[in-house]
């Protein structure tokens, strides 16, 4: 291998190293199925806290027109706000077009962005780590899982999948599949480009270890189809050209009013979510003879879409 290709694949040492070490993310602990949270959360955002759905803004929905078809992603700026806006930055000014999925291993990750670290940008930039922020008492949270594998709790904000350690007083994204982070070196503020989106086994050995600034919210049928690399090289596709690749990155809000898709989230600050999260802990059909034992993934709980 050529000393440039070495230095190229040195960006995602850290991913392919963690790789190794998946861990299962099965919880086996016991919970009761009428868990209180241990922090009262303060519903002070009344513009959201009756309404069952809540429309996304334009400037947070990224379109990847990718050669297989057209994924959208959830951008999380209330948590990652630093990437959110490095990303719209970098959307807009077509950094992302043109550039291959060059790195995708099977139930783990597909990996895009500029392998040459050639391509130019006025905004590119190395970005200061948003893994995990303090709790923030005033945000609505919706209680999940208590004593989770890897987490004292986990819930959910605003749509996403949050892990929680009361004791430290810190909360984090988690890598569901659909999530979307910011690859990176061994520096934790060494991300510059390009992304790693998750799909199958949630691998959530990177929660807290990578800054995850969206997840994906459609298109999955066209993100499944994007070629793989072989695993003997650890997903990654040399030969970028028989890799698949963005065709176009756009915003919501690069388009026209009246080609803006209306984008709503299931509301997960209600009291109405809270009981469909009880409805599935306690398997409330009459289709299953064994009701479990009350514990539940968070990956594992759909969030409702819909589009206008």
């Amino acid at each position: 291998m050529h000393l440039k290709s070495i230095t190229n694949l040195c960006k995602f040492t850290l991913i392919s190293c963690l790789v190794l070490n998946l861990f299962a993310c099965n919880d086996e602990e016991q919970a009761s199925s009428n868990i209180k949270p241990a922090v009262t959360e303060k519903n002070s955002h009344q513009e959201i806290s009756n309404q069952p759905w809540v429309e996304v803004k334009q400037q947070n929905l990224l379109y990847l027109q990718l050669d297989t078809g057209t994924v959208t992603i959830l951008l999380a700026d209330f948590f990652a706000p630093k990437h959110t806006k490095y990303i719209q930055e970098l959307v807009n000014e077509g950094f992302y077009n043109g550039l291959p999925l060059y790195r995708v291993i099977e139930n783990f990750v597909v990996q895009g962005g500029d392998m040459s670290e050639q391509k130019a940008s006025r905004v590119k930039r190395s970005m200061q780590a948003e893994f995990e922020r303090e709790i923030l008492t005033e945000t609505p949270f919706s209680l999940v899982q208590q004593g989770d594998l890897l987490a004292e709790q986990t819930g959910f904000i605003n749509g996403f999948a949050v892990g929680r350690s009361i004791s430290e007083g810190k909360e984090w994204l988690i890598h569901c599949p659909g999530a979307i982070n910011l690859a990176r070196g061994m520096q934790p503020n060494s991300g510059t480009t390009d992304f790693a989106i998750m799909f199958g086994t949630p691998p959530r050995h990177l929660d807290r270890n990578m800054s995850i600034f969206g997840r994906m919210i459609a298109g999955w049928e066209h993100f499944y189809q994007v070629k793989r690399g072989s695993k003997e090289k650890g997903g990654v596709i040399s030969d970028t050209s028989k890799a698949s690749y963005i065709v176009k990155a756009y915003l919501g809000s690069s388009l026209p009013a009246d080609k803006q898709q209306t984008v709503y989230i299931e509301n997960t600050a209600t009291a109405e979510f809270q009981q469909r999260i009880e409805k599935r802990r306690k398997l409330d059909n009459d289709f299953y003879q064994y009701k479990g034992n009350g514990n539940m993934d968070v990956c594992y709980f759909p969030i409702k879409i819909k589009f206008e």
